[in-house]
């Protein structure tokens, strides 16, 4: 659960330091879609990450395999759906327009957002609390 914690400060930070980024050097380079595109993409970031962290607190109360699984689902998300977010903003910037996987990417990543909250619901209701 530490290694949890961990994951969970490094991405909050992480999204801290890209919002800022988008927010100042990102703001004269991006059309407004783009900069929408990718201040979804520091939202949601950041909210997962205190996800993780929320997580690897809820471990401490009942400790469940199927809470490591959902931490893990959260980061793959993270991964998946903001980074793909993060590629397509600056797809023009960064010269990989022709990158046409990263759209499909984008969902994936948000049923990995699903399944890990789905899984710490479970984790809950398959077993008895007092």
């Amino acid at each position: 659960m530490k290694r949890l914690i961990i994951i969970g400060s490094l991405l909050s930070a992480i999204a801290v330091m890209l919002g800022a980024f988008g927010a100042h050097a990102l703001k004269s380079v991006l059309s407004i879609t783009e900069l929408q595109t990718y201040e979804t993409g520091v939202r949601y970031q950041f909210i997962h990450s205190i996800g993780i962290i929320l997580i690897a607190i809820l471990y401490h109360i009942q400790p469940s395999k199927l809470l490591l699984r959902a931490g893990m689902f959260l980061y793959l998300g993270i991964l998946f759906f903001s980074f793909s977010l993060y590629l397509l903003a600056l797809k023009e910037v960064l010269g990989i327009s022709s990158w046409t996987f990263l759209g499909p990417i984008t969902p994936i990543g948000g049923v990995f957002f699903i399944t890990g909250w789905v899984l710490t619901a479970w984790s809950f209701l398959s077993k008895r609390h007092e």
